[in-house]
Order: C-alpha cells, then sequence, then structure tokens
C-alpha cells in the first residue's frame, strides 16, 4: 500500500514548517546546521511513528540521503519538491516543475529516465539502448524553457519505453508527446497547459 498524496504533502508541510520555525527561533543558520536539523526531525518522526506507516520508505530515504550526502542532499528542496508535487492540482505548476515531475514518476515506474549531459546524449543516440529509457538533454532544460518556468519551445526526448505507458505517465503531467524521428528514438514534448 503506498501513501496518500494528502499523506506525503502533509508530511512534507510538516517538515517545512518545522525548519521555518528553526531558522526564525535561530537554531538553524546554515546549510549544513539545516542538514542536521532535518535529520534529527526525520530520525524523530521515524522514532515515534508520527506519520502513517506507508511513509516509512520515504522517510527512511531522505533520512539516508542527509546521513551520507550532508549537505549536498538538499532535505529542504526534497520535502518542498514533495509538497508541491502531492498537494492539489500538479496542473497548476510551471512546465519546468511538471516536466521534472514527470521524469520523477517514470523512474518509480522501472523507466530509466534523467536528464543527460550533451556528450550522454549523443552517445545515447549514436549506439542506442536496448533498455526502457526516457532521457531529456540538460541544456534543453535552459533553451527551452524560460525563467518563469514557461515552454518556449518543444522539449526533445529519447523514449525506448512503451509509448503508451509513456504518453500516460506524461499526461497526467501536463505533456503530450509527438513522433519526432522514430528511427532514432526521439520524440517533441508539448506542455498540454495554457497559460
Amino acid at each position: 500500500m503506498t501513501a496518500s498524496d494528502t499523506d506525503i504533502a502533509h508530511f512534507a508541510w510538516c517538515g517545512l514548517i518545522a525548519l521555518g520555525l528553526a531558522r526564525s527561533d535561530g537554531v538553524v543558520k546554515s546549510t549544513i546546521q539545516e542538514n542536521i536539523f532535518l535529520c534529527r526531525w526525520l530520525a524523530a518522526a521515524r522514532k515515534k511513528r508520527l506519520f502513517c506507516r506507508e511513509l516509512a520508505e520515504d522517510i527512511n530515504w531522505l533520512l539516508n540521503e542527509g546521513q551520507t550526502q550532508g549537505e549536498r542532499a538538499n532535505l529542504s528542496g526534497k520535502l518542498a519538491y514533495l509538497w508541491r508535487a502531492n498537494r492539489g492540482n500538479l496542473l497548476e505548476e510551471d512546465d519546468l516543475f511538471r516536466i521534472r515531475h514527470a521524469l520523477h514518476a517514470m523512474s518509480l515506474t522501472g523507466i530509466r529516465s534523467g536528464i543527460l549531459n550533451d556528450q550522454q546524449w549523443h552517445s545515447c543516440i549514436k549506439t542506442g539502448t536496448k533498455t526502457s529509457v526516457f532521457f531529456i538533454k540538460e541544456t534543453d532544460l535552459a533553451e527551452c524553457f524560460g525563467e518563469d518556468g514557461v515552454q518556449l519551445k518543444p522539449l526533445i526526448a529519447i523514449v525506448t519505453a512503451s509509448i503508451t505507458a509513456t504518453d500516460a505517465l506524461l499526461s497526467r503531467s501536463g505533456w503530450v508527446l509527438k513522433t519526432k524521428d522514430t528511427s532514432r528514438c526521439l520524440y517533441a514534448l508539448h506542455s498540454s497547459v495554457f497559460r
């Protein structure tokens, strides 16, 4: 059984509020202190079972990230992402946030997804892949989206995953997949949300 969007949003909101209060009280003044505070908060939440059982895996993952990566884990950023992604209507978010959400959703279903640098991108196109993937190019994120996160031009993706499954995941995040060059597994992404 998985946690509901409401449970995830509530958990993330509680973590962000606790951090905000610690900042205003002067307990947290740096990113190192932020990481330590959130690791302690997560450990206490796990020990006291403050949230539903279905969130245990998420709490353990975040705690492990904070303990192994230190301030690079960006726990507050991860909590903010969880809150934004689960608090309500995803389609109200900007295009850039929604494509990142779609990438995350795909990775949860077993599709290898992510953002490739130029070298990785060209290598993937040249050699191809036999696994189920959905990749976008890092430089396209800067070129295809404005500072406000709104799409300026189509975003190209390498897609070898099932087009039906990919389309279903993308449509939930407000995206439409259109064929560009099937011989190289390239597809164009267009936002279906009009502002």
